[in-house]
């Protein structure tokens, strides 16, 4: 039997309120408290017997409570991202300074797509894994040489090693369940996401997407582009492990960047939940069929997560998003039509946004009128072709993707388009959105039926006014 080293996985203290990549798209200070499952920590955590997985902040730990940790492990993995990389960083060190013995080695987008910078930031960091990194781990945990692990920069001798590339994972039945992490290490009632019931649980049933986005971080960083998918009886045996850990749990989400990227495997997985009877919902693109639509809803499908980006057509080829906005327009109202809910993410600043894009996008979005969205800054990640068009531009105007408490900044500008204006551009949005009287009212029906989703819904409120006002103030 294989001897493992005492591992701990951790997803560091940050910012209030600050969900920083460990499963997490929008790597930033939420407009509402929001904690996404640490699912890419997880999975090697699933693989490495003995470990521990401390998701910090849902749990609002803080540096004091994590560093006494070192003392019991032989070997730390911290999740990290490109915005939370400095402050993640100093904890490592701070892990250091408490145990100098311990082993720490960094994973995420970020530091595969720049490892040996990632080590040079500081010797505290062993080593940094690139892309897929849930074997790469369970082999260092087993204490194998750096040299023999594929898919690893490392720190020797005062210098940097790269071993061979690790060929995409293509088994992936080969991965063991994240609930069984889940229910070890976590407890589910710290994980809000204000557009999914609570409490809710996050996995995903495959890796990669075949669109080929120019802004989107984990298809050309970690995920790629072909869709690679575990088996219709393997995800569906996880939600029965899943119902039997988690009794109290209302909706299960598929955080598959594209789950709809292979429909007759959507329907059969649909199906299956059905069987289970449970209550889930996904990604997707604004394309789906009404025939899949039907075959989903009628199997448990509650919410549709769509990015939709923008209303303007010219904005969305820009961005090789793949998507025809009067296609995006009869997708939404065949959804709404079976009743099904959508949170619809849009993104301000991509190229070719102008003053007359941005209210063409404001005027979609009421229009189509989604139950709930989101509105980012576009961010050009380290690893994208949005950075490397930015830089080759003159585009990136700043470097730092949030602010001194977490805040999502504004880093592109164009020369026809400041980046102040698109960064006054979401408050805009959300104003005009939201302050309408047929969504207060939605919003009320809502409060009246549900006493609990009454008081979520107050504090939410209060939290997304903040939001704007700390916006304000910043801009």
């Amino acid at each position: 039997m294989t001897d493992y080293l005492r591992t701990l996985f951790l997803h560091p203290p940050s910012f209030q309120g600050f969900d920083g990549g460990a499963g997490a798209r929008y790597q930033a200070r939420r407009e509402i408290r929001s904690f996404w499952y640490p699912t890419w920590l997880a999975q090697p955590a699933a693989l490495v017997p003995g470990s521990r997985l401390v998701d910090a902040p849902p749990a609002e730990l803080t540096l004091d409570d994590v560093a006494p940790l070192a003392r019991d492990y032989d070997l730390a993995v911290l999740h990290t991202s490109a915005a939370s990389f400095a402050h993640d960083v100093r904890v490592a060190e701070a892990l250091k300074r408490e145990s100098p013995r311990l082993r720490i080695g960094f994973v995420g987008a970020h530091v595969a797509v720049e490892r040996e910078r990632a080590l040079g930031a500081s010797p505290a960091i062993e080593f940094v894994a690139g892309n897929e990194f849930d074997f790469t781990i369970q082999e260092i945990a087993q204490d194998r040489p750096l040299a023999s692990v594929a898919g690893l920069s490392y720190r020797v001798n005062g210098h940097f090693e790269r071993t061979p590339e690790r060929p995409p994972l293509e088994d992936m039945d080969s991965l063991p369940f994240v609930v069984d992490v889940y229910h070890r290490d976590l407890v589910i009632e710290q994980y809000f996401i204000g557009y999914l019931l609570h409490p809710y649980v996050s996995l995903y049933t495959g890796r990669g997407c075949r669109s080929r986005c120019t802004f989107c971080l984990w298809p050309q960083t970690v995920g790629g582009h072909r869709y690679r998918t575990r088996s219709v009886e393997h995800v569906v045996a996880e939600i029965a492990q899943a119902t039997r850990h988690f009794p109290n749990v209302k909706e299960y989400f598929f955080d598959d960047d594209t789950f709809t990227d292979d429909l007759p495997r959507a329907e059969a997985i649909a199906r299956g939940l059905g069987r289970l009877g449970v209550t889930w919902s996904c990604n997707a693109k604004a394309n789906v069929p009404d025939a899949t639509l039907r075959v989903l809803r009628d199997n448990g499908l509650r919410l549709l997560l769509v990015g939709y980006e923008s209303g303007s057509q010219a904005v969305l080829n820009r961005v090789k998003k793949g998507i025809r906005i009067d296609v995006a327009r009869e997708f939404t109202r065949s959804a709404k039509a079976l009743g099904i809910k959508i949170h619809g993410t849009f993104i301000m600043g991509l190229p070719g946004e102008t003053r007359e894009t941005i209210q063409e996008t404001i005027r979609f979005a009421r229009e189509i009128d989604p139950d709930s969205l989101q509105v980012s800054l576009a961010a050009p990640y380290p690893g994208t072709a949005l950075y490397q068009e930015a830089l080759q531009q003159g585009w990136l105007e700043e470097t730092a993707l949030v602010d001194a408490g977490g805040m999502q900044t504004s880093v592109l500008g164009y020369p026809h388009l400041p980046r102040t204006e698109i960064f006054a551009s979401v408050e805009s949005f959300y104003r005009r959105f939201y302050f309408r009287p047929r969504k207060i009212f939605g919003f009320l029906r809502e409060m009246v039926q549900d006493p609990a989703l009454c008081r979520r819904r107050l504090a939410e409120g209060r939290e997304f006014l903040r939001f704007l006002a700390r916006r304000h103030s910043s801009a």
